[in-house]
């Protein structure tokens, strides 16, 4: 199995995990949340804590910081009850597909990947959880 393959495979993973413990639940995800908001509140202060954190500490944290600073304005949006859930999921669906062609031909580079995937896992959480509540 190659480097590309194994990637996507970890991803799903992590997706297929977050689907099962959110299938177990009947509230809201580990009980925290009530309301789609309320989620979106929770984990956009979270994903801006990490990103901060590692903007501070520089170095190959910058990494985490990218990865983390494309998730706020997705949350706030959230949070403020002003997502398109319907163009969320077709966004989603196109950002596969870049990072589908950005690993298959190796063109994507180390700051475009971590945004790329930011933006996959804030989007995949946001329609998971509503569909979910």
């Amino acid at each position: 199995m190659n480097k590309e393959n194994n990637i996507l495979i970890g991803l799903g993973l992590i997706g297929l995990t977050y689907l099962f413990i959110k299938k177990n639940k009947k509230a809201s995800f580990m009980g925290i949340n009530d309301t789609f908001e309320g989620f979106s509140k929770i984990r956009g202060e979270g994903a801006s804590k990490i990103a901060e954190n590692a903007k501070e500490k520089g170095g190959l944290s910058i990494l985490t910081y990218y990865h983390f600073d494309v998730k706020a304005p997705y949350y706030k949006k959230a949070q403020e009850g002003k997502i398109d859930l319907v163009k969320s999921k077709k966004e989603l669906k196109q950002l596969i597909e870049d990072l589908y062609q950005g690993i298959n031909d190796m063109s994507i580079k180390q700051i475009a990947f971590q945004k790329l995937v930011g933006k996959i896992e804030v989007l995949g959480e946001l329609l998971i959880e509503d569909k979910e509540l």
